[in-house]
C-alpha cells in the first residue's frame, strides 16, 4: 500500500468515497509553496474525484467535504504528519510543511493502490533520519539531461527523500575554464538555478558537492592546471597502475586560492546553506609537493590542516562543510580536533562494512554525521542486489544507533558508467524504505515498491526482473569489492582474463549465461507503463547482454577456444544500442569515453 511503510498505521474495513470531496482546506499556517504542493495535488488526482478540487487558506472555502490540511507548530516532533479518513472526513494533521507534503504524498500513494474508493484509516508517521538524500555521480561521463534529472527528483519526492547531491568533478561550466569541461556537456549556473527551484517546489534540497582536495584529475590532466597538483607528474596509483597525472591538490596557499573563485562562482546558485567538498581519496598525498612536510608532521594532520582551512573557506561563503569521512578515519585520534560544525559522511559500499565501528568513533568526538552506503549499481552492470540491501540495512541500523543526522544512498559510476538507471531502483528503493522506518521497512517488498511507483507495471514483472538481474553474480562464487565478475570480465585486457577467473569454473559461467538467457526472455515479457517503458526494457536487455557477454569472454578462455569474430560482432551490437540509449536520457558529452571502453574490448577480439 504506502511505501515506505509508516510508523503506525491501522485500516478500517470501510471506505470512503473520494468524489465526494470538493475542496483541499488548508488551516492555520502555510506558505506559497505548500499551496503549489497542494494544488499540484489536486491536478495529479483530479480523475479520483468529480474535478479538479480547488484549494483555499484557512479563511476561504468550505469546510464540509473537504481534504483538510492543517499544520500544528506546537508539535515538536520535525516532519510528523497524521492522516485521518474517516466515512465522511479526510484529513492531514502535521508538524510542520514537510510534514504536510509528506502526508499529501502518502495521501496519493493510497488513492494510487485503491482508487477512488479508499480505506478509512489513521495513519501516523515520522522518519528515523531527518536527513533523507541520494548522490547521484554527474562526473564518470554520465550527465543526466534536465528532463532526467526532473523526473528522477520527482521519483525522490515520492520516496520521501529531501536531499539530492550532484557528485561534481568538472561537470559545471565555470566560465573561465571550459579548457576542463568543454568536452563533458556540464551543467551550467541556469540549470542549476532550475533545478534548484524545482527541487524545492518538492521539500527536497539540492545541496551543492564540489570534490575540492581529491578526485581533481579532470583539472590537473591539463597543462594550465598541473601547478595544483601534489604529483603534477603523476603517481603510482595504489589500487595499480600508473596515473600520468595528479589527483589530489597541493595543500598550499595557491591551491585555496583557487578553490575559493571556483566557490565564489558555483554556491550562489544553490540556496542550500550545506555544501559537500568531497575531500576523499586523496591518494598521493605525501607522495610529491607535500612529501617533506608529511614525513615531519604525518599525512593525516596536514590532510586535516588543509581541510581546516577548506571549512574556514566554506564558512566565509555562509556554509556549512560536509565531507567524506574515509582518510581521518584512517587516523581516528584527529577526529577530535575537527571543527564541530562539520558534518561527516561516512561512507562504506560492501555488506560487511564496519558502520557500528565508524559511525562510534564521529558520535564519540561530537562530530555531526550521516551514513552513506550505495546501490552497488556501479561496476555491476546488472546491480548486486543482495549486497546492495544488506550494504543500506546497516546503514540505517548503525546510524539510527549511534544518532546520525542523515542517511545519504549514493550512485556511482565508476570506469564508464555503463550500468543504466533502472539498475539503481533497488538501491535506491531500499535506501527510501530503511531511511524511513527501519523497523516497518526492514521485510519491505523491493521489487512490488519498483513496480508500483516506478515502472507502473501491474503484473509485477519489472521490479522482479531488476530486483532478479542483481542475483545472477550469486551464481559465481567469486566475490568482488565494488563491482561483479561479469563486468571485470567484459572489460579485461586479455592477459588479465587468466587472473580475473581464478577460483571461476566453466560450469559457473555456463550456468550465469543459462540465467541470463532467461532473463533477456523475461525482459521482453515486462509490460510497465510508465512513460519510459520502452526505454527500460531496452536498458534491461542491454544490461543483460553485457554482462553476459563478460561471462562468454571468461567461458572462451577457461575452454580455450574463442570465436573471435562472433564474439566481435556481439560487441559492435551491445556498442551500437549502448550509444543509442545514452542519449536517451543524458547528455552526449562523457559518452565517447564510456563508449570507447567498450571500442577497447572490440579491438582486443582482432
Amino acid at each position: 500500500m504506502v511505501f515506505p511503510s509508516p510508523l503506525k498505521a491501522r485500516y478500517s474495513e470501510n471506505t470512503t468515497e473520494l468524489a465526494a470531496i470538493n475542496a483541499i482546506r488548508i488551516d492555520r499556517c502555510f506558505s506559497e509553496r505548500l499551496f503549489k504542493a497542494a494544488g499540484k495535488f489536486a491536478s495529479e488526482y483530479a480523475g479520483c474525484f468529480s474535478k479538479k478540487l480547488p484549494v483555499y487558506t484557512h479563511d476561504s472555502g468550505p469546510r464540509k467535504n473537504s481534504i483538510s490540511l492543517a499544520i500544528n507548530p506546537s508539535l515538536d516532533t520535525e516532519q510528523w504528519y497524521a492522516i485521518r479518513i474517516t466515512d465522511t472526513a479526510v484529513s492531514i494533521e502535521a508538524s510542520g510543511e514537510a510534514g504536510a507534503f509528506y502526508g499529501m504524498t502518502t495521501l496519493g500513494l493510497l488513492i494510487e493502490t485503491y482508487g477512488p474508493r479508499v480505506p478509512c484509516c489513521t495513519i501516523e508517521d515520522r522518519p528515523d533520519f531527518l536527513v533523507r538524500g541520494v548522490m547521484l555521480d554527474i562526473s564518470r561521463c554520465k550527465v543526466p539531461t534536465m528532463k532526467t534529472l526532473k523526473s528522477i527528483v520527482e521519483l525522490l519526492a515520492v520516496l520521501k527523500f529531501n536531499q539530492v547531491q550532484l557528485y561534481t568533478e568538472h561537470t559545471y561550466a565555470f566560465a573561465e575554464h571550459e579548457t576542463v569541461w568543454k568536452d563533458a556537456s556540464p551543467l551550467t549556473a541556469d540549470d542549476i538555478r532550475e533545478l534548484d527551484d524545482f527541487c524545492c517546489d518538492r521539500y527536497i534540497e539540492l545541496v551543492p558537492n564540489l570534490n575540492s582536495f581529491g578526485h581533481f584529475e579532470r583539472w590537473l590532466c591539463h597543462p594550465e592546471y598541473r601547478h595544483l597538483a601534489e604529483s603534477p607528474r603523476g603517481f603510482e596509483h595504489p589500487l595499480g597502475g600508473r596515473s600520468d597525472c595528479g589527483s589530489t591538490l597541493k595543500p598550499d596557499r595557491t591551491s585555496l586560492q583557487f578553490l575559493d573563485l571556483l566557490y565564489g562562482e558555483f554556491l550562489p546558485n544553490f540556496t542550500s546553506r550545506l555544501f559537500n567538498v568531497g575531500c576523499d581519496e586523496t591518494w598521493e598525498l605525501g607522495a610529491g609537493w607535500s612529501r617533506k612536510r608529511c614525513e615531519k608532521r604525518g599525512a593525516g594532520n596536514v590532510y586535516v590542516s588543509f581541510l581546516k582551512k577548506i571549512h574556514k573557506l566554506v564558512k566565509k561563503y555562509g556554509h556549512r562543510m560536509m565531507f567524506w569521512g574515509d582518510i581521518i578515519l584512517k587516523e581516528p585520534e584527529l577526529i577530535p580536533g575537527l571543527p564541530k560544525d562539520l558534518i561527516a559522511l561516512c561512507w562504506g559500499y560492501e555488506a560487511d562494512h564496519p558502520f557500528n565501528k565508524e559511525c562510534a568513533r564521529f558520535a564519540g568526538a561530537g562530530i555531526d554525521f550521516y551514513v552513506c552506503p550505495g546501490t552497488s549499481s556501479w561496476n555491476s552492470l546488472t546491480g548486486r542486489t543482495g549486497n546492495c540491501l544488506r550494504n543500506c540495512a546497516a546503514a540505517a541500523r548503525n546510524g539510527k544507533k549511534h544518532g546520525a543526522s542523515g542517511y545519504l544512498i549514493t550512485d556511482w559510476g565508476d570506469h564508464g558508467h555503463h550500468q543504466y538507471w533502472p539498475v539503481s531502483y533497488t538501491g535506491i528503493f531500499a535506501g527510501a524504505a530503511y531511511s524511513w522506518c527501519f523497523a516497518t521497512n526492514k521485510d519491505a517488498d523491493i521489487a512490488a515498491a519498483i513496480n508500483r511507483i516506478a515502472v507502473n507495471d501491474a503484473t509485477g514483472r519489472t521490479g522482479k526482473c531488476i530486483f532478479d538481474l542483481g542475483k545472477v553474480l550469486e551464481l559465481v562464487p567469486v566475490r568482488l569489492k565494488n563491482r561483479t565478475v561479469f563486468n571485470t570480465l567484459l572489460f579485461s585486457r586479455p592477459g588479465e582474463l587468466g587472473k580475473n577467473c581464478k577460483g571461476i569454473t566453466k560450469r559457473d559461467l555456463k550456468k550465469s549465461i543459462r540465467q541470463f538467457d532467461k532473463m533477456e526472455k523475461s525482459i521482453a515479457q515486462i509490460r510497465p507503463q510508465s512513460p519510459d517503458r520502452v526505454l527500460i526494457r531496452q536498458e534491461l536487455t542491454n544490461a543483460v547482454r553485457m554482462a553476459r557477454f563478460g561471462a562468454r569472454r571468461g567461458l572462451a578462455h577457461l575452454e580455450g577456444t574463442a570465436d573471435l569474430k562472433a564474439l566481435r560482432r556481439e560487441c559492435e551490437k551491445i556498442i551500437t544500442q549502448h550509444k543509442k540509449l545514452w542519449l536517451k536520457r543524458n547528455r552526449p558529452g562523457g559518452l565517447d569515453e564510456s563508449a570507447g571502453m567498450l571500442e577497447k574490448v572490440r579491438r582486443y577480439l582482432q
